[in-house]
């Protein structure tokens, strides 16, 4: 790496391959290395979380031990390294935290993450060398910001945060802004919200730049219907707040070499057929490429519309020849009520509860259609995946959903899926029929799946959007290295010889 590269710290929670519980993984999986190309110097800190396997861990080697404190418990953070593809990746640990069997959820999330952003901190101000770039994910990295201006570090740093959900947003008691945080008073009101500490409001407020994961969705937060109590916020920050879609992995998700599958993509045509032979098989369904299999990959909370989906399905599987494969777990109430349909239509519905990457490929590779009729979605990746397979999306005009499908429209044979708006089972039954007629117009069906697996999906075109944002950040005052500065005071020097 060479001085006048730009150095981007990402902090986050979750990447694959380590560990991962939804799309926030996937990007930090993806993201860094496709920003690495051009730039190089680019770092991901990660807790060590219990799940990270054995065989990852045994690569690790000791960097450093830092001294953490939260407020008065002081705690040990061994950090860790690994560089992958390209990567380095610092990973914090600390038994008492993060030695837990699941990444969230915990009685004490506000203190756990409060250690990690005070351990990330500490880290930086360990370094002769700032980082240019601060990026945070999500709540759980959202004190970052404030800290940074409240050291007024923020000369040097420039900090970007990333909402990939605001849904989450981090809010615990009032009280642990003396219990645990390091904050003056006067920094209570940037924290505050509802009578509680708010994570991801401390990171919206002070924050340089702010990103979240489609361009619809950075100006649906910006309404009180998805803002969540911070589209006033937002409102007042959309100078600086940027929509850019999150990509998938190509190499990952790729159906010529993927080894989940019965037939990889060598013949798409060809292979599609075995896949979704193995599929209903797999389901205990009956054996019919000419019956319509539609695929839900999910998880089963009512912001997926599920429970849309559920009543939409009632009517249909009674009078359509049609099947359906779920895959997914959540809520008892969305499970009971797939179940309940699985009883009564044994031969068209399987569910899968639970969630297994395998097949949820296979399913991916096996379908027809894919159903994603999303309440709303920031971004969605099951999308994205099933364009990568073949497999047609039917999604609800929201978020990153919107801006990644586009209606079909069969006389000029562009779009990429089926798309409808209003949240009734009426439209959503009505879209899936438009498609099932489709289904059946093969030459013209065949041609439409075609063009799903040619829709750009990689990362390209979205790190050259967060290259802009760096960029752009660049440009203020102090965030340019050292070898930059030289390079100025050399410029400034030969001017005033000549002058």
């Amino acid at each position: 790496m060479t001085e006048n590269h730009l150095d981007i710290l990402h902090v986050a929670t979750e990447c694959t391959p380590f560990f991962k519980t939804g799309g926030l993984a996937d990007v930090i999986g993806s993201l860094p290395q496709a920003l690495s190309m051009p730039r190089g110097a680019v770092t991901v800190i990660l807790p060590k979380h219990q799940s990270l396997a054995s065989d990852w861990a045994n690569k690790l080697n000791w960097v450093t031990t830092l001294s953490v404190w939260v407020r008065w418990r002081e705690q040990a953070c061994h950090v860790f390294e690994l560089e992958h593809q390209g990567i380095r990746y610092l990973f914090f640990e600390n038994e008492y935290y993060f030695n837990r069997p699941f990444l969230y959820g915990c009685h004490d999330d506000g203190e756990r993450y409060a250690f990690f952003c005070h351990a990330v901190l500490e880290w930086i101000g360990s370094r002769e060398k700032k980082p240019n770039i601060l990026h945070c994910h999500d709540w759980q990295t959202g004190l970052l910001p404030a800290y940074i201006r409240a050291k007024q570090w923020n000369d040097q740093i420039k900090t970007v945060l990333t909402i990939h959900n605001l849904a989450y947003q981090g809010q615990f008691p009032a009280s642990i802004f003396k219990e645990l945080l390091h904050f003056d008073d006067q920094a209570f009101s940037i924290l505050e919200m509802d009578g509680q500490i708010n994570y991801l409001k401390a990171g919206i407020a002070e924050a340089d730049k702010i990103t979240t994961v489609s361009p619809t969705y950075s100006l649906e937060i910006q309404e009180p219907a998805f803002g969540y109590k911070l589209d006033r916020l937002l409102k007042e920050r959309a100078n600086d707040l940027t929509g850019i879609v999150n990509g998938i992995d190509l190499d990952e998700y790729n159906p010529q070499t993927d080894k989940e599958l019965i037939a990889p993509y060598t013949n798409r045509s060809s292979a599609s057929d075995i896949n979704k032979r193995s599929l209903q098989a797999e389901a205990g369904l009956s054996l019919s490429i000419s019956t319509p299999l539609l695929a839900v990959v999910s998880r089963l909370v009512p912001e997926k519309g599920i429970q849309l989906l559920i009543e939409a399905l009632h009517d249909m599987l009674a009078h359509e020849r049609m099947q359906v494969v779920v895959l997914g777990n959540g809520s008892p109430e969305l499970e009971n009520g797939l179940n309940d349909l699985q009883h009564r239509y044994p031969t068209k519905l399987c569910f899968f509860q639970g969630f297994d990457e395998g097949r949820a490929r296979r399913i991916y590779a096996g379908s027809d259609l894919l159903l994603m009729p999303s309440l709303f979605e920031p971004c969605g990746l099951s999308q994205l995946i099933a364009l990568r397979y073949g497999c047609v999306p039917i999604v609800r005009e929201t978020g990153g959903l919107k801006d990644t499908i586009q209606a079909y429209q069969p006389h000029t044979g562009t779009g990429n899926g089926f798309t409808f708006f209003n949240q009734t089972p009426g439209e959503l039954r009505l879209t899936i029929q438009r498609a099932l007629s489709h289904f059946h117009h093969k030459h013209q069906w065949n041609k439409l799946v075609a063009g799903c697996a040619r829709t750009e999906l990689g990362w390209r075109k979205s790190a050259l959007e967060y290259q802009h944002v760096y960029d752009g950040l660049r440009e203020q005052k102090g965030v340019f290295d050292q070898d930059d500065n030289q390079q100025r005071q050399i410029q400034k020097s030969l001017i005033e010889a000549i002058s």
